[in-house]
Formats: structure tokens, C-alpha cells, sequence
């Protein structure tokens, strides 16, 4: 069975390897898989929620990319964790879109696609965040779509324009969103900055302005979201926003330490069914430790980490029982994550393969 799936994989790698030298196996498939295990601890004042306690199986990931070709590009990301029918298979597909590349500026893509809003908080993958914005919680970020970027010559700025599925898309309208996000990293700044407009109702939109920030010195990060949202342009004069920010410092190579906080600011005039309910004002703030056992050779494969969150405010949500930040909440998680390059460990099996058949030819 394994040399089974070690020829198959060979097989998938070797077919550009014929044609060029210098193209290795993992250009045409890279395949990854990752997971992430937690015991979360979760109250209210001092009473424990405990059907939201316990162990948890948070995430179990499968990521496919690679080139088709020299101007034609694929990704794949699946949740392995949350299948039960063809449907939810469907919805737990992250995304799978094709890229085609003409020339080194322009790139089109089309498939189910993150929707291209701005920020660090919703820009990371959340296998990697334990508390995040009500917002975060919430958006619908994967839709079917197309997007065209343009990026200069000298590669530190994509700008992306998008049409894609709303994000408030539901079964009885065809709701579309329109975005147009811009990446730009100069020096130890890096932003993520949105303009986007979502149907809720057809013809009706709610807009986001968005300005993700990221500074870097050293081992130390910085990272400031602000998200200004509105139905109409009063609301966009700060009536509705978010606020996301986040300080980690990474200790020699193997120890990440914390400390984020988030608010959510929803006026009562603001549409009831959107992703933060009108009557919001909910603070979130804590921190955690991540610990890197292999860190020492800059390897992220095997991560410890603990994380607390204390959330207080109030909470639109609450009339329906959807809040996931409640008044007077703590919210711990300890667990641990792994990751395997599936491509780079099928090399490291034929490499060895090869030594140990010339060792014996010698």
C-alpha cells in the first residue's frame, strides 16, 4: 500500500520533471495535510457551559496547490473534520479555484474564493487564531466567484478586484459582493485595505471599509485591524465598526507569547440578520503562548499553545442564542497543532531509498 502511494505520487511530480531539470515534484502537486486538538474550558461568570467544554477536534485540513503548466495555477483547501453527505462536503471546502497568469502583473481567478476583505484577523487561517472579533466569527468568508489583480513590476502590491457571491447569500435571493482590496508591504509595514459592497437584500448593501495593519521589528509584531461598516453612509461615520489588534513576540525561535483584544460597536439602527446584530458592544481581550518544539531549525510544524479570553458587553446576537462573545465569558483552550508536507516526506522516502540502494551497489 505505501509503495503504492509513493509510485502514484511520483508519478503526479515526475511528469514536468521530464521536460526541465530544474522543475522539481512538488511544482505540479504540493499536498499538505494539518490538525489541530483542543481542551477548551468555557464559562460564564462561574458557571461552565459544558456542552461548549472539553475536548475538540478543531480542524483536520487538506491543502492541495500547484502550476498546470507555466501560466496556470490551482488551490485547494478542504475540512476534513465537519463531512457528512455531499452537500457539507461542498460547505466545508474552503476554497478550489484555477489562476491563469498571461504575464508577471495581471493574474485571473475563478472557483470558490476567500472573499477579499481586508484585515489581519480574517486574513489568517483560522487553525492559527483561538479568539477572534464577533465579526470574525461569524462571516461567511468562502463564495463562489472571479476576481482580476493587477501587481507592478516590483512585486510588493496586488491590487484585487472582485465579484463574487454575498456573503449574505441565502436560498431565496442571488445575492452578489463586490470588492476591491489592495496588499501592499513596504519596509516593516504591511497592509490589507478594502473597499467592499454586499447584498443583504437584493439592491440593498452594506458596506465595509476596511484598513488591516501590520507592523514588524524584529521578533516583535504588530498587528491593528479597523473595520468601519454601514447599510447607508450615516452609519459609516463610525456608528458600526470593529477594532481588532493584536502584539506577539517571538523568543528565540521556539516561544511566541500574546496578548489581543477586539470590539464590536453596533448602533440599534443597523439591519437585524447581518453578521453583528444591532445593540452590539462587546469587548474581547486576553493573550496565550505558543511553544515550537522544532523552532530551533525555524520549523512551525509542531505547535503547542494555551490561550485565555475574557469577552464582556453586550450582545445583539443574544435574541437568537447565536452570540459566541457573551457578557462575563472566559474562554481557555490548551492544545496542540501538526502539520506534514505529504510531497516533501515522499521525497525524503526515495532520497533515502536511493542512498541506502547505493550503499549496497558500493
Amino acid at each position: 500500500m505505501t509503495l503504492s502511494l509513493v509510485a502514484m505520487l511520483l508519478t503526479l511530480g515526475s511528469a514536468s520533471a521530464q521536460e526541465s531539470e530544474k522543475r522539481d515534484i512538488n511544482e505540479i502537486v504540493k499536498l499538505k495535510f494539518e490538525a489541530r486538538f483542543d481542551y477548551i474550558h468555557d464559562m460564564i461568570g462561574t458557571d461552565q457551559r459544558k456542552d461548549m467544554s472539553g475536548f475538540n477536534v478543531r480542524y483536520i485540513n487538506m491543502l492541495l496547490d500547484g502550476n498546470i503548466g507555466d501560466k496556470f495555477s490551482y488551490s485547494w483547501r478542504q475540512r476534513l473534520n465537519k463531512m457528512y453527505s455531499a452537500k457539507s462536503f461542498v460547505d466545508n471546502m474552503d476554497w478550489l479555484y484555477l489562476a491563469f497568469r498571461p504575464t508577471q502583473n495581471w493574474e485571473i481567478a475563478a472557483g470558490k474564493q476567500v472573499v477579499m476583505i481586508g484585515g489581519w484577523e480574517y486574513d489568517r487561517a483560522p487553525i492559527d487564531l483561538y479568539f477572534c472579533s464577533e465579526y470574525w466569527n461569524n462571516v461567511a468568508c468562502y463564495q463562489f466567484g472571479a476576481s482580476v489583480a493587477f501587481m507592478p513590476n516590483k512585486g510588493n502590491d496586488k491590487l484585487t478586484l472582485q465579484v463574487c457571491q454575498s456573503p449574505y447569500d441565502n436560498a431565496y435571493e442571488n445575492l452578489f459582493a463586490f470588492n476591491l482590496h489592495w496588499m501592499g508591504s513596504h519596509g516593516c509595514y504591511t497592509a490589507l485595505h478594502s473597499l467592499n459592497f454586499s447584498e443583504y437584500h437584493r439592491g440593498k448593501y452594506a458596506a465595509y471599509i476596511t484598513l488591516g495593519n501590520r507592523f514588524r521589528f524584529g521578533d516583535a509584531t504588530i498587528q491593528l485591524d479597523l473595520m468601519n461598516r454601514g447599510a447607508s453612509a450615516k452609519e459609516l461615520l463610525f456608528d458600526n465598526f470593529s477594532i481588532m489588534g493584536e502584539f506577539s513576540y517571538l523568543i528565540a525561535d521556539r516561544v511566541n507569547v500574546f496578548a489581543r483584544a477586539t470590539y464590536d460597536k453596533v448602533g440599534d439602527n443597523y439591519p437585524v440578520g447581518l453578521f453583528v446584530y444591532p445593540n452590539t458592544n462587546m469587548t474581547r481581550v486576553g493573550g496565550g503562548v505558543e511553544y515550537y518544539p522544532l523552532g530551533g531549525r525555524g520549523n512551525r510544524d509542531i505547535r503547542l499553545h494555551a490561550a485565555y479570553a475574557y469577552s464582556f458587553g453586550e450582545n445583539g446576537r443574544m435574541i437568537d442564542g447565536s452570540a459566541t462573545a457573551r457578557d462575563r465569558q472566559s474562554y481557555l483552550t490548551v492544545g496542540l497543532t501538526w502539520r506534514i508536507d505529504v510531497m516533501s516526506a515522499v521525497e525524503s522516502i526515495i532520497d533515502k531509498a536511493h542512498a541506502k540502494r547505493a550503499a549496497k551497489l558500493q
